[in-house]
């Protein structure tokens, strides 16, 4: 399995002063879906930042969002492991399977893949 990039994800209700603050260092707006807001360098596109108020499908907002080619083996590899899965694996309406699970340092991950 193959990580395609790393996104933190700041708990905020602040996404337009975070969108300003961001851009003056270079970021720019790469999505808006209302609850999150995703930043990202033109120039290294994998760069981002994301400002979420709250998880539509969610129960908690994730510290960071990990994509990864083949999200049903991370899912498989993580269960094995014996890991608390916070937020089950399933298709997402915005074009995302993913699934949140807690790191031994209690930091929740969302694991996602792009369909």
């Amino acid at each position: 399995m193959a990580v395609r990039r790393v996104v933190p994800t700041i708990s905020s209700d602040a996404a337009q002063e975070s969108r300003a603050f961001y851009g003056l260092l270079g970021f720019e707006e790469v999505m808006d879906l209302g609850w999150i807001t995703t930043l990202a360098s033109p120039s290294q596109p994998a760069a981002q930042v994301s400002f979420m108020a709250y998880d539509r499908t969610a129960p908690v907002v994730p510290d960071m969002s990990v994509e990864v080619d083949d999200v049903d083996a991370a899912y498989a590899a993580v269960r094995e492991a014996g890991a608390e899965i916070v937020h089950p694996l399933q298709d997402e309406e915005w074009g995302v399977r993913r699934f949140f699970v807690r790191d031994p340092n209690g930091r929740v991950i969302n694991v996602l893949g792009h369909r």
